[in-house]
């Protein structure tokens, strides 16, 4: 919450008046993202994704999202992940159709992401923190199909290579510390209260009935 206060901070005087939606990367990113919302009264939502893993690798290969957008982790090689997609192509697809099965399950107690609702207005991009560029890979994966105005990503902590991604697909980058050797997300951060799904979902809930 105290982040999230920090960066509204930084964008309030901006988009209060333009007509923005803040499209959160992870429950984290929602608590963050709802300090914003709340003062320039916007909607919010939240995108689910899940990782695709294989055996052996220390990293997740690939993610997709609850509406089926699909993007390899760039912390691979294009080599690597050539390689590692021809030899795992039928397990790959196998964990395709059950993480979008476990996403659906999710989705099922309440729609979280309406790509219609985002359709023309400014994207606000929010996420705890980016140790990668991973989450952001997908986030743009999921809107390519969206004909949005123009795309801010905000942040309390990103590494470097994130940071790095970030100047290529935004428009505008508010982090409030580029982190040189990033650990962990959960490191920089005295206290990690974020309350579990259902209420993260009646949090979306509400922030959405109150600006649509």
């Amino acid at each position: 919450m105290q982040a999230g206060r920090l960066l509204a901070t930084k964008l309030v005087r901006k988009y209060r008046h333009e007509d923005c939606a803040i499209l959160a990367l992870d429950d984290g990113g929602v608590i963050v993202g709802t300090q914003l919302a709340n003062r320039i009264h916007c909607i919010m939502m939240l995108l689910m994704t899940d990782e695709i893993r294989l055996p052996l690798e220390p990293d997740a290969i690939a993610g997709i999202t609850s509406s089926g957008d699909f993007a390899y982790n760039t912390r691979y090689s294009e080599g690597e992940i050539e390689e590692l997609a021809v030899e795992y192509r039928g397990l790959i697809e196998q964990e395709k159709l059950t993480s979008m099965h476990e996403l659906n399950k999710i989705l099922s107690r309440g729609s979280v992401v309406n790509k219609k609702l985002l359709k023309d207005k400014t994207i606000i991009i929010m996420s705890e923190g980016f140790k990668s560029s991973f989450s952001l890979d997908l986030a743009l994966a999921f809107l390519k199909s969206v004909n949005f105005k123009k795309l801010v990503i905000a942040t309390p902590l990103a590494s470097v290579q994130a940071v790095d991604r970030m100047h290529i697909a935004a428009d505008e980058i508010y982090c409030l510390s580029v982190v040189d050797d990033y650990i962990d997300t959960n490191h920089y951060y005295d206290q990690m209260d974020t309350p579990d799904h259902d209420v993260i979902l009646r949090t979306l809930k509400e922030v959405l009935i109150k600006w649509v």
